[in-house]
């Protein structure tokens, strides 16, 4: 039986899961995750994530190959000598105000979306290279292609992560000499692109970043994967037909449809969508929403309660009292969410939340109508049909939301699977390895899916002019 190791790395937490060709998985090793201020600046500790990485690769076993996925955005920058400048800084730091407006009085809004199909999220890679101290630069890798660097010794930028730099031609999915040179970011420190299923090298030792980190003593060849957690969800929906919209929901929800081609009309931008690079060349259609950030940042307020019971108290607060926009970059910096929350609901007129459970049915509520705007946006602006909802990841977990999602959207909702990112991450794999057939099938035959029907539609459109009148309009 051919085995295979998927590292998926989110903003919380990290796994190791090793599965095989029939899509049966194992965690083997999971680690915390979190960027700390360190330096001036919040940085994630990479180099404790690369030892606990190979802790899990380890503890696996010998596999046949191994893939990497992570989070976007974030990068690493190496010096000529190979090794890295210094600590990789989180997308959550405030340092790119000065660039993001600086690229947006250079190029506008619609120039930049006509040449990357990204909005100009201050999160962007573009923004952070702008930002960052580039002396000495001689490589810029995203965290998963860093990490396949210190396995391997290659270096590369893997396309669907590198869709979400705000740097890749979206027409040509080529590195953009346009946007490198308009706003002065050397060409020189961008690697060559590969596509998922390229074989990057095989494990060696000898790349490893600190001297005495034990590796496997086994041989794998480490594969490229579609490197963006997201692009591996999405791969792993359970679909039957093209007809489905998706939500890749943990710390964020990404919320689209599948397309062929990317849509670059102004309605779509200023509609806030973006345009990334799918699996087998398709274009995820998508607008981000803040996801379970902010239950997560008021669990951690709350000193980490029990969320079985928080839900179940949740479940009988009244409905639709209280609302917030969930894709509200207001709500992008970690630290006193409760208080911002009931904030925000007091500035547009509406009662407070005052207790744990009200809270969390106010962001429930309030994800499951952004959820709801953005596939009928998705929909109108595409012409993509949708007759179901795909909500794949942690989320799916989560019973309430995803009974709330499909009253919200008025559309079945099929949650699963958990555990989408690191099955396509590991189909990607499988696929490499000469497994045929229809994987998304495989996955829905073997993985445990629950589907909820819309129960009560009542009172959703009201909701959304409430809020939309709370944000004057705007997507």
């Amino acid at each position: 039986m051919t085995r295979f190791a998927a590292v998926d790395l989110g903003a919380s937490s990290g796994r190791v899961i090793v599965g095989d060709e029939s899509l049966r998985l194992t965690e083997v090793h999971r680690f915390s995750n979190g960027a700390s201020v360190r330096d001036g600046a919040l940085r994630w500790d990479v180099r404790r994530i690369f030892r606990e990485i190979l802790y899990g690769l380890q503890h696996a076993g010998p596999v046949d190959s191994i893939g990497v996925d992570s989070w976007g955005v974030d990068y690493g920058l190496l010096g000529d000598d190979g090794r890295l400048l210094r600590e990789p800084v989180c997308y959550r730091d405030g340092r790119t105000a000065e660039t993001r407006a600086l690229a947006l009085q250079r190029l506008g809004a619609a120039g930049l979306y006509e040449a990357s199909g990204l909005q100009p999220h201050p999160i962007n890679t573009v923004f952070q290279l702008m930002a960052d101290d580039l002396t000495g630069a001689a490589t810029m890798l995203l965290i998963p292609d860093l990490i396949a660097y210190w396995l391997t010794g290659e270096r590369g930028a893997e396309i669907t992560n590198a869709s979400t730099t705000g740097l890749l031609d979206v027409r040509t999915r080529t590195w953009s000499e346009s946007l490198t040179g308009a706003l002065n970011i050397p060409s020189r420190i961008l690697p060559p692109l590969r596509h998922p299923g390229t074989a990057i090298g095989p494990l060696n030792p000898a790349c490893s970043p600190e001297a005495g980190l034990p590796f496997p003593a086994w041989k794998a060849d480490v594969v490229a994967v579609a490197s963006h957690d997201t692009a591996s969800a999405v791969a792993a929906a359970p679909a039957t037909n093209e007809s489905f919209a998706y939500i890749s929901c943990g710390t964020w929800s990404l919320v689209g449809v599948e397309l062929r081609e990317p849509v670059l009309s102004a309605a779509s931008r200023t509609g806030n969508f973006t345009n990334e690079v799918g699996l087998g060349g398709t274009t995820r259609y998508l607008r981000n929403v803040m996801g379970l950030w902010l239950l997560q940042e008021c669990l951690a307020a709350w000193g980490s309660p029990d969320l079985p019971g928080l839900l179940e108290a949740a479940a009988r607060v009244p409905r639709l009292r209280s609302l917030v926009d969930a894709a509200d970059p207001a709500f992008l910096a970690p630290g006193g969410m409760p208080g911002r929350i009931a904030a925000a609901c007091r500035d547009a007129g509406q009662p407070e939340p005052s207790t744990p459970p009200e809270t969390v049915r106010c962001i429930l509520e309030s994800l499951a109508l952004a959820h709801r705007a953005a596939v009928q946006d998705a929909t109108r602006l595409s012409g993509h049909r949708v007759e179901v909802v795909h909500l794949l990841g942690g989320g799916a977990r989560n019973r309430l939301l995803c009974q709330l999602t499909a009253d919200a959207c008025g559309l079945p909702v099929v949650a699963g699977p958990a555990e989408a990112t690191a099955l396509g991450n590991i189909m990607v794999q499988a696929r490499t390895a000469g497994v045929s057939g229809d994987l998304r099938a495989l996955v829905a035959g073997t993985q445990r899916l629950e589907t909820f029907h819309a129960q009560d539609t009542s009172g959703w459109a009201e909701a959304q002019a409430r809020l939309d009148d709370a944000k004057g309009g705007k997507p």
